[in-house]
Formats: C-alpha cells, sequence, structure tokens
C-alpha cells in the first residue's frame, strides 16, 4: 500500500546514553496544515497544541484575518506549553515541507432535514480548486481529511492527488467508533478502553457497529450487558443512538467541532509516532471486502507512512450485507462528484 514514504526534510541523530545504548531520535519538526480555519480547524490546532502532537502548526483560509485571527490566538495558548511551537498562516500551495494536511472545509451549514451527502456539491469544489494547487506545490505528505461527506471527499482527494493512497485518509468511522466505545462504557460502568468496539462502513446514515467482533476482554459485548444489567443489548437502538449523536449536537449547537478536533488529533498522532494502531478510518479499497472503486471506514494500520495495512475482518453475512450496501450509497455519490 505505497509503503516506504518518506517524510519531507525527515533526519535522524542516533544519541548514547552513559552505558553506551544508541537511541535513534527524528529531528525533523513534525508540521501540520489546517485547511479550513473554521469551527473544526481552529479545534483541530487547538487540540494539536495541548497535546503537543507537532512542532508547527500552520493554518490556510480563504478568510486571511480569521486564520491570522487564530494563530495569533493560538500563539498566545502554546506559551503556555512546556515546549516550543511555530503558528503561522500560508496559502495552501506553500505546503512542500509539510507532513499532514488536515482538510476541514465546509460549503456551508445544513439545512433542517438534510445529511452528510447534502454537503457534497459545495464542499467538492472547493476541494477541486485547493488539492491541485497543493500538487503543483510540491506536497507530498499525507492528507486528512476530515469535511463532509467524509468518504466521498477522501475519494476526490485521492484522484486528484495521485499520491498512493497510503498517504489519503479520512477520519471516517474513528469519531463514531468513539461514541460507540463511550456510550457501551456508560451501560457498563467500564472504561471506554476496556471494550473492544468499533463501526464500519461510511460516515453517515448507513454506518453500522460490528457486533460480531465486539467484546471486553474477549467476552462479547451482548453477554457482558447482560450479566451486567439484566436486560439483553437492544442493538439496533445503540445503533441508532450512536448514528444519530453527531446531529444531536448540531442541532443544539450548529456544528459539531470538539469530539472530531479530537479524532483529527489522535489520528495525527498515531501517524507521527507510528504507532501500527488499527484504527477505523476512511479508506481507499482495492478489493478489500470484495469492494473497490470507494473509500470507506474500516479498520487500518497507522505508520508515519499512513496506512500500512487494511484489516479485513470476517463479517456475519449480515454485517458484510450492510457493509456493500454502505459502499454502494458511497459510490452512487461518488459518481456526482464534478
Amino acid at each position: 500500500m505505497g509503503l516506504g514514504l518518506r517524510l519531507p526534510g525527515e533526519a535522524f541523530y542516533t544519541a548514547q546514553d552513559e552505558n553506551g545504548y544508541g537511541t535513534v531520535m527524528n529531528t525533523k519538526a513534525r508540521k501540520v496544515m489546517i485547511i479550513g480555519a473554521g469551527n473544526v480547524g481552529a479545534s483541530a490546532a487547538y487540540a494539536l497544541l495541548n497535546q503537543n502532537i507537532c512542532e508547527e502548526l500552520i493554518l490556510v483560509d480563504l478568510n486571511r484575518d480569521r486564520s491570522e485571527g487564530h494563530a495569533l490566538d493560538l500563539a498566545d495558548a502554546a506559551a503556555y506549553m512546556p515546549g516550543m511551537m511555530t503558528i503561522s498562516t500560508r496559502e495552501a500551495h506553500e505546503c512542500a515541507d509539510v507532513d499532514i494536511a488536515v482538510i476541514t472545509v465546509s460549503g456551508g451549514a445544513l439545512k433542517p432535514g438534510q445529511t452528510r451527502l447534502d454537503e457534497l456539491n459545495n464542499t467538492a469544489r472547493i476541494v477541486q480548486k485547493i488539492v491541485p494547487e497543493m500538487m503543483d506545490g510540491g506536497f507530498n505528505g499525507i492528507f486528512l481529511i476530515a469535511t463532509n461527506p467524509c468518504d466521498i471527499i477522501t475519494w476526490q482527494v485521492w484522484t486528484l492527488s495521485g499520491l498512493p493512497r497510503s498517504q489519503v485518509i479520512g477520519t471516517g468511522v474513528w469519531l463514531d467508533t468513539t461514541r460507540l466505545r463511550r456510550a457501551l462504557a456508560q451501560e457498563l460502568d467500564i472504561g471506554a478502553q476496556s471494550i473492544d468496539a468499533f463501526i464500519l462502513g461510511e460516515h453517515g446514515d448507513t454506518q453500522f457497529p460490528v457486533w460480531s467482533h465486539s467484546s471486553v476482554y474477549g467476552s462479547p459485548i451482548a453477554d457482558v450487558y447482560q450479566r451486567r444489567t439484566g436486560k439483553i443489548l437492544d442493538v439496533e437502538a445503540m445503533a441508532e443512538k450512536v448514528r444519530k449523536h453527531g446531529f444531536e449536537i448540531y442541532n443544539r449547537k450548529g456544528c459539531t467541532e470538539y469530539g472530531i478536533a479530537g479524532t483529527i488529533a489522535e489520528i495525527c498522532r498515531n501517524v507521527f509516532t507510528g504507532s501500527h494502531r488499527a484504527l477505523a478510518i476512511s479508506c481507499v479499497l482495492e478489493g478489500e471486502y470484495g469492494v473497490d472503486g470507494v473509500a470507506i471506514g474500516v479498520p487500518a494500520v497507522l505508520t508515519q507512512s499512513g496506512v500500512q495495512q487494511i484489516i479485513e475482518l470476517q463479517l456475519a453475512d449480515d454485517e458484510l450485507a450492510k457493509f456493500r450496501y454502505s459502499a454502494e450509497v458511497i459510490k452512487a455519490n461518488i459518481a456526482k462528484l464534478p
């Protein structure tokens, strides 16, 4: 999957401790460019800053005053951090030295009754302009798409960029997965980190939990739930609760920002650290799960090169049907791209 990417300007040196043991250290400043300094972009920048995930943050926005204002405000916050962080603004094409470019642009607010798919046309037109400019500017890092509809825009960025599919990923269903784990944790009075449950498919209405692979330390979620509560887990109600959670937030405050900001920070951290951790993110498929021609939420292993491998699960028959239906919905909307 396009392994072996060397991030721009990457350099290493070996330091020895008093016992002569060597430690390989990366001396390159990690740089994240956030394209779109609205609610999500600004919140993502703040999350990256507070978690000390990179050494340089670069903000890009059509409204230069807004991006510069956020940069100045973030610089004040950075003064309280233990290390040094550079925060600046640029144009999108000034990106040759950027490691991760996070796309958070938005085509406009949703109207009542609309879904994430209704954001496609306006957002796609913005992306259609930005990505070629960045490629002309020498970008060879990792694109992380956090704008809606996430899976379709991830596909669009991949086709426009010409980069290996390992270097173009979307936040996908990782936030939905986190919501599922948190909802189950509240019911079971167990830390969410102990719950192995996740969502697959579209970051949207056709997403679904993979109950056949959901457990607490190997014990099926449904069994743990029944022992803890004395009730049978209503899997459909839980799936619907998670599916609607983002819109519940949106209807109350007009946007979602902090959860997705945390998702962006989590993915960036796992890329920079080369964690080899598997997250449920949007990836371009080339035959995995019997599907191609689409970007969709699947478990994928992250390294400093991007996606190292996609994990193919043995899904139950009904889950595989749901996955393929979700893929068809995404494909139908990919066909609508300008």
